[in-house]
């Protein structure tokens, strides 16, 4: 098949029959240096966007195989070869055929570039590595693992010299490879069971909730102040020193400021609350 054919829309897409697309990719001839060379400077030359076409058709299989080595991620390989076809269009478009080296050299970087992305973003609900050295202990470190488990000390110093890294950040991302997520919301059987979705709820929190209590805590203010006021001068003045004062007066004290007995500041107390509660109740 010649890569100017034109191909069933269903059939271009990874996304459609994945082994319907494989098939058709991998009819597509390779290449020669001449013709390669030839339809890279129409590219660059007159921006001839059926040679840029045709470039791209020719690399597509070379995709599938690059994509085909990051399927141990649990992503779909559809959608590992549409963002790795987003970099061979990318790397075609930059490709200067006086390089000096294939098409495919010079595009794997891009094609991978665009595939880590890709990963990086989906693989995990929090973003797995921001920083350089992480992005590459996110891609080496299962295949600079000696053995199954966890490392010890000498395996995290070995595959830090190894790739370049600080031992901090070997650790780290072995924590985050092999700490898996846990679903938000799940089907449980058991009672005594409970999702993130539940004990993570904050029900103090609901807009409702909090609009109610403000309502309420404003009608008892109001009550309140209605009640205390409706109070004798000296019963607020006991109420005030005795329970509403930074510094709280005794009974005696009060006995002295009012020339009565403490027991009698007390049946004043106890009457002048009992008249607050059934006003604000």
């Amino acid at each position: 098949m010649s890569s100017k054919e034109i191909l069933p829309a269903d059939v271009l897409s990874p996304g459609g029959n994945l082994d319907a697309y494989i098939q058709a990719v991998n009819s597509i001839p390779v290449l020669t240096v001449e013709r390669e060379q030839a339809l890279a400077r129409a590219l660059r030359d007159q921006s001839d966007l059926d040679a840029a076409r045709q470039l791209v058709m020719a690399h597509l299989r070379f995709v599938v195989y690059v994509a085909r080595s990051y399927g141990g991620y649990g992503l779909s390989e559809a959608d590992l070869i549409q963002e790795g076809n987003v970099g061979l269009m990318k790397a075609v478009r930059r490709f200067d055929p006086e390089f000096g080296v294939r098409l495919v050299s010079f595009a794997v970087h891009w094609i991978k570039a665009e595939i880590h992305e890709f990963i990086l973003k989906n693989w995990r609900i929090v973003k797995i590595a921001t920083t350089k050295s992480q992005r590459k202990l996110f891609f080496n470190l299962r295949s600079s693992r000696k053995r199954l488990g966890w490392m010890n000390e000498t395996e995290v110093q070995d595959v830090a010299r190894e790739l370049g890294v600080p031992a901090d950040d070997v650790r780290q991302m072995e924590n985050r490879l092999y700490v898996h997520d846990e679903a938000f919301e799940t089907e449980v059987d058991d009672d005594e069971s409970y999702t993130p979705s539940q004990w993570l709820t904050d029900a103090e929190g609901d807009p409702a909730l909090i609009n109610e209590h403000q309502d309420h805590y404003e009608q008892q203010s109001a009550k309140l102040d209605k009640a205390f006021g409706e109070l004798d001068s000296r019963a607020r003045e006991i109420i005030e020193r005795r329970w509403l004062s930074e510094k709280k007066s005794t009974l005696h004290e009060l006995a002295d400021h009012f020339g009565v007995s403490a027991e009698r500041i007390r049946q004043l107390e106890q009457g002048a609350l009992k008249k607050l509660r059934l006003n604000v109740s």
